[in-house]
This record gives structure tokens, sequence and C-alpha cells, in this order.
């Protein structure tokens, strides 16, 4: 009697372990059902501070942390490429969007705001430099974005051959850059005299002095923000670009310098 009473509390005990492992499981597979709650987004470098503020907002609102990849357009692009990961991509301008779209790396895009290229110089313009050609004055260093990476660099290279500079302006560039924010630096050190950059890359900043240029001679950009096809979270990331380009998510983008599109 005594061992069937034994035997009979081990097979409960048994049974009631049995239930708190499946139950735990159903417990896990049920948090695995409710969907992810992160979102994989490569932006521009040249995004950040617009990026990082819109990542903080959303999460607030709900829940969802953004983990942000910040590189070159054409970086950025080939990691999707190759990786087949990720769920959104902004990119510097629509040439990246059309890249990626002929590659068949994304649905669809919207667009968020402009990009606008000044000449960023040291302040107090030490070389005087005025305008693109000034960018040929012996002594002046320049530094420009590569146009291999970064999407200022390629619009810098058609602006500068537009006007029949490359050669002058090729034997004093000193340095090119892989991002915007490597221009900036470049700039705020005093390692370079002049540069072609965004325009919100350089807003507020003490060190840096910005010149316009003038609207017919400039090629002003717009910024996309597009789904990436691979995504496994196409509903969420869909969430994410609607705040991007909401009238909250453009009005981020105004505060940091840029023209959001209307």
């Amino acid at each position: 009697m005594y061992n069937l009473k034994k035997n009979l509390a081990l097979l409960i005990i048994m049974i009631l372990i049995i239930i708190n492992v499946v139950g735990c499981n159903a417990s896990q597979e049920q948090a695995s059902n409710e969907g992810p709650q992160s979102l994989m987004v490569l932006s521009g470098a040249g995004l950040r501070k617009p990026m990082d503020e819109i990542g903080e907002v959303f999460k607030e609102k709900y829940g969802i942390e953004i983990q942000y990849t910040y590189a070159s357009s054409a970086h950025n692009l080939s990691q999707i490429e190759l990786s087949r990961e990720g769920d959104v991509y902004l990119a510097g301008s629509l040439y990246y969007y059309e890249s990626a779209k002929e590659k068949d790396l994304v649905d669809f895009k919207e667009d968020v705001a402009y990009h606008i290229p000044i000449i960023a110089v040291p302040q107090g313009n030490p070389k005087g430099v005025k305008t693109l050609s000034d960018f040929t004055k012996p002594g002046v260093k320049v530094v420009l974005g590569d146009p291999k990476s970064a999407a200022i660099g390629k619009v810098a290279k058609k602006m500068i051959e537009k006007e029949g500079l490359r050669e002058q302006i090729e034997k004093n560039v000193v340095a090119t850059a892989a991002t915007v924010n490597e221009l900036v630096v470049y700039i705020t050190m005093k390692q370079g005299d002049a540069t072609i950059i965004w325009e919100d890359n350089v807003m507020n900043i003490p060190e840096v002095q910005m010149i316009e240029i003038p609207e017919e001679k400039n090629m002003i950009k717009t910024i996309p923000v597009c789904l990436i096809k691979s995504s496994k979270q196409k509903e969420l990331a869909q969430k994410f670009i609607d705040f991007v380009v909401s009238d909250e998510g453009k009005g981020i983008y105004k505060k940091h310098g840029f023209k959001p599109v209307k």
C-alpha cells in the first residue's frame, strides 16, 4: 500500500512538471506570435539626427525599438543585397531607390524631405571661397564626398562636371570621404578649406560657414524611405514608414534643418 501511494505521488508530480513545461512553451510560442519588438532600419549617415529622434518617438508611441545601421547610401544598399536583411531603407537621393528597385530589393518608397547641397567652409572663410570656381584657386584644400559611396559625392561630381571644372578642382582635392559626417569633421577641424555638403548636415554648427549655391547651378535631391522586399515584418515596417512621412515625422525633419516634401 505504501509503495502504491508513493508511486501515485510520483506520477502526480511528473504530470505537474509536464503541464508546467508545456505551459511555458505555449507562453513562449504566444510571445513569439505576438510579433517582433524591433525593426532594422538602414539609413544614410547624414540623416542620423532626425532619424534618431523619430526612433525614440516611435518607440514611445508603439513600444517598438528601432535598430539603426548608419552608413553611406551605397554601403547600406550593398548590405541589403548581400544579406537580404533589414526592414526599411532610407537613402540620400532617389538614385539609390531606383538602383534598389532595379535589383528587386525594395517594394515601394515614400518621399520624406529634400537634400539641398551647399558649399561649406571653415568659419570666417579664410580662403575666400564663394563659388564652385573658387575651388580651383591655388592653395584651396578641397574635400569631397566619394561618388561611389555617398549621395553627396555623386551630386558634387555632377555639379562640378556641369560647370566644366572637374580637372581643375581635382588638383586641389586633398581627401574624399565615404559619408557626409566625415566631410563635417574635415571642415570643423580645418583640414579642408571647402566642400560640397547637404545644408542640414552643417546647420547650427558654429565652426562651419554655409554658402548657398544658386538654384540654376544646384542639384536638389529627394530623400526616399523604402520598404525592403525581404522584410519579414512588412506590416510593422509599413507602420514605421507611415510615421516617418506623417506630419509629426516631417516636423522632426524640419526641426533638424530639412525642407520636408509636401
